[in-house]
């Protein structure tokens, strides 16, 4: 039975890395297109994408935090301490977060709006796959934590540090390369704003 857990909640696990990386693709070609209504060498411009930049850290650095708690126990116990104990799912909210900062990019605050959005939607509908799988697997416990925890938004009040058990660097490393998706869009979007400075790609919308 432990086999046939870990290898359905494999698969709740290669669907979030394959939407995080899906996500991150549409996002990067809809941006070919779209400039923001501050120009490139504005201090507006350039404040919303250093604030981006931020987020994009903050999202990976809470992302690895919440490995830290998660990794290799999640199909086999109800994991209640450090980020899990405020949000039942940490490593969604952290990659929003990124999201956001991708968004930014652009030098537009819609763009952060709209990318977070786009990325809560998409992983609401995993996050609603994944209880239903956790409800069987880990039964009552796991009912008690539904009604104790909120789905998505953070309570801070709840915060508990816990324990993080016998933790796998290997998976640490995994999740490190997976925020790393991120990143990519620093170079890309200077690249993207040079290509439209100078007319090579066209400028269908912007966004303030």
């Amino acid at each position: 039975m432990d086999k046939e857990l870990k290898y359905g909640l494999g698969n709740y696990q290669r669907t979030r890395r394959l939407v995080l990386a899906v996500l991150v693709a549409v996002l990067l070609v809809a941006l070919l297109f779209g400039q923001s209504t501050f120009p490139p060498d504005t201090a507006m411009h350039e404040t919303i994408e250093m604030f981006g930049v931020l987020l994009i850290f903050l999202g990976i650095c809470g992302r690895l935090w919440s490995i830290l708690y998660i990794g290799g126990r999640k199909s086999s116990e109800v994991v209640t301490g450090g980020p899990y104990s405020i949000t039942r799912n940490p490593l969604y909210v952290f990659s929003t977060v990124a999201a956001a900062g991708v968004g930014a990019q652009i030098g537009s605050f819609s763009g952060i709006v709209l990318f977070a959005l786009l990325c809560a939607g998409a992983f609401h509908i995993v996050i609603l796959r994944e209880e239903k799988f956790l409800k069987e697997a880990l039964g009552a416990p796991y009912q008690a934590y539904l009604a104790r925890v909120p789905r998505f938004f953070p309570k801070l009040s709840l915060y508990q540090e816990g324990d993080t058990g016998s933790f796998k660097p290997r998976l640490l490393l995994t999740t490190l390369l997976d925020g790393l998706v991120f990143l990519v869009a620093l170079p890309a979007f200077e690249l993207i704003d040079g290509a439209q400075q100078s007319g090579i790609l066209p400028v269908l919308f912007r966004l303030p």
